[in-house]
């Protein structure tokens, strides 16, 4: 019997066939779990390999035709709704995959604020909402799960990106005290870093540059991440919480 048969589980940020997100959900499905997705097309729009045609829509079809939702998490009400919404199609939520993020490019002079409130409201004050609203819905059976996406902020500088890499450091910091609000409901708490990956984002000056840092010779795919994370949500994983797992294939900064 697949580890997460009977569970269910809320993914955001799965709105292309090549991100991380739509392998998660692949693998948590593949486990036995039942899945809604979340995406936002217009962010995906800016993304150097543009929007997935369909929008979510199509990428839940592939899935299986999983309940999804079109939602924008700079709306501060929106991760209520996204968790009501999963609540009412899949009944009790197990477990929680905060997968989606704000992405961009920004040195240091080119800061402004709007931009820092945009990184905020999607990168952190989402995924806090999110977790919130989780939690108050969840009744404290076994399986409680939380994992949350950081990058590698916090193993080398990302001058290129500040106002990413600060906002995903708050996610990462947030980890072990999350894990400590919820421990005595029966959840736990972890991040992840999945490094590197080829999500069709990377110049080729890039994948040529991060490529010779990788020992094992290539980048990494989403399904290295969403291994982990699968298996972070099913009952081997229940003495793992507060911890954030840097799963790079070695990359060497």
């Amino acid at each position: 019997m697949p580890a997460l048969t009977g569970r269910t589980a809320v993914v955001t940020g799965v709105s292309r066939r090549v991100g991380i997100g739509f392998a998660i959900a692949q693998r948590l499905i593949g486990n036995g779990a039942a899945v809604f997705a979340q995406g936002w097309t217009p962010h995906d729009e800016g993304h150097p390999s543009g929007a997935e045609p369909g929008g979510v829509e199509a990428v839940a079809e592939e899935l299986g035709r999983v309940p999804h939702m079109e939602l924008d998490l700079a709306d501060p009400d929106a991760p209520a709704r996204l968790l009501h919404e999963a609540s009412q199609r899949l009944g009790h939520v197990d477990v929680l995959v905060a997968n989606h993020a704000r992405s961009g490019d920004g040195s240091l002079g080119e800061l402004t604020a709007e931009e820092l409130d945009a990184f905020w409201a999607v990168n952190v004050r989402s995924t806090l909402l999110l977790v919130q609203e989780f939690a108050a819905r969840h009744d404290g059976r076994p399986g409680g799960r939380v994992v949350m996406m950081t990058s590698g902020q916090h193993l080398g500088p990302m001058a290129s990106e500040i106002g990413y890499a600060v906002t995903k450091g708050a996610v990462q910091q947030a980890t072990a005290t999350l894990a400590d609000a919820l421990a005595d409901r029966r959840i736990t708490v972890n991040t992840v870093n999945p490094g590197p990956t080829d999500t069709a984002w990377a110049t080729p000056e890039v994948r040529a540059e991060v490529l010779a840092r990788m020992p094992s010779g290539r980048w990494g795919l989403p399904d290295d991440a969403a291994r982990l994370i699968a298996w972070l949500c099913t009952d081997d994983a229940e003495w793992v919480t507060g911890q954030v797992i840097d799963s790079e294939g070695g990359f060497r900064r």
